[in-house]
């Protein structure tokens, strides 16, 4: 019997092993903006929080605080707009990863089943599907599937990586389609706090889903806004019916926010203002990134949000590793995003200000 590790492709991150250590044999040390990983201080609130918590001897539960989930509804209504929301419209997830790689086995899919998602897109998506044994296709546009035996239908927007941006009226004409055809749509919108050039709209808006939550979850996490990778920390909010179940199932498999973590996400839910600063520094290192590649001769597309740059000199996008690796800097290979990026390479903004100064100094070379 074959093993579940098995039904797996090679860990992508393993294949970049040797780039980076070209890229660390520089002399100034390596940039890294491959991986996203945040560099910047878990804000101090947030911290005291964490801590003040630390004496948590107790389990916690899987559906979390009451003070969690009224963080939560809160946000949700305040920072997307979406109306009603109550306590059986949200679940605490242990970051958006293991969520979004165990989906499809909790949601029950498996074999004649079918996961889309799209054709540029976070390689976890395909994870899942292979998991749980089920089918998978990529898409251009959701609305062109066959729906037959569709049963999870993933949104990205903002889009990892590519940094494209649904409108409203897109994911207004998506939603509709899927619930004509009784699809399940669960949209990753983790990037949602890092719009650019475009200002993210979430399926929860109303405009979006008519004012009801049928059939719709949408995925958070706070590893980017609030620097908190660290913590794995996340959340789902959308259809009752679908998250009840799924409260069910975690439940008994112990899926538990740790508590300090729960109430670390109280502070960082409650506070605007420190995303706010996170935010500008982001801004300012894609300003310089964009116009170094720019000046380098890259070609930059779509972009308009996230915390990437996806970027193109048209050709292989190992040669374009290969290239940065020889300047001490090391880049994502967009093939691993699917093969419709094999000409393009996801440049990260998560490095400090001094690295990406260095970044900067080394493309003008």
């Amino acid at each position: 019997m074959s093993s579940v590790s098995d039904r797996l492709p090679t860990f992508p991150w393993d294949k970049l092993e040797p780039y980076k250590k070209t890229a660390s044999a520089h002399p100034g040390g390596i940039v890294d903006l491959s991986v996203g990983t945040p560099v910047d201080p878990v804000p101090e609130l947030i911290q005291k929080a964490l801590v003040d918590a630390a004496d948590s001897p107790g389990y916690p539960t899987v559906w979390g605080t009451p003070a969690l989930r009224d963080a939560i509804t809160g946000w949700v209504e305040r920072r997307l707009g979406a109306r009603d929301v109550t306590h059986r419209h949200v679940l605490p997830v242990v970051g958006s990863k293991e969520l979004v790689a165990w989906l499809p086995t909790q949601l029950g899919l498996g074999p004649g089943d079918k996961v889309a998602f799209p054709r540029l897109a976070y390689p976890t998506y395909e994870v899942g599907a292979r998991l749980a044994r089920a089918e998978y296709e990529a898409y251009e546009d959701p609305t062109e599937l066959d729906p037959a035996g569709l049963k999870l239908l993933w949104l990205n927007s903002p889009s990892n990586p590519t940094g494209r941006v649904l409108s409203k009226a897109d994911l207004t004409r998506i939603v509709a389609w899927a619930r004509e055809h009784g699809v399940l749509v669960v949209s990753d919108e983790c990037y949602l706090e890092l719009g650019w050039e475009a200002d993210p709209v979430s399926v929860l808006h109303p405009d979006v889903n008519g004012g009801s939550y049928d059939g719709l979850v949408a995925v958070h996490s706070l590893s980017k806004r609030s620097n908190l990778a660290g913590y794995r920390a996340a959340f789902l909010a959308g259809d009752p019916a679908v998250l009840g179940s799924l409260l069910e199932i975690r439940k008994h498999g112990g899926m538990m926010t740790p508590a300090p973590t729960q109430a670390a996400v109280v502070a960082a839910l409650g506070d605007d203002e420190h995303v706010r600063v996170q935010r500008e520094r982001y801004a300012a290192r894609r300003t310089a990134l964009r116009e170094a590649l720019l000046g380098a001769g890259f070609r930059i597309e779509h972009s308009e949000a996230s915390l990437y740059l996806w970027a193109t000199r048209d050709e292989s996008c190992w040669t374009t590793v290969a290239h940065l690796a020889d300047r001490g800097i090391l880049v994502a290979p967009g093939d691993f995003y699917g093969p419709a990026g094999a000409h393009f390479v996801r440049v990260a903004l998560t490095a400090t200000d001094d690295r990406v100064d260095a970044a900067v100094e080394r493309l003008k070379a």
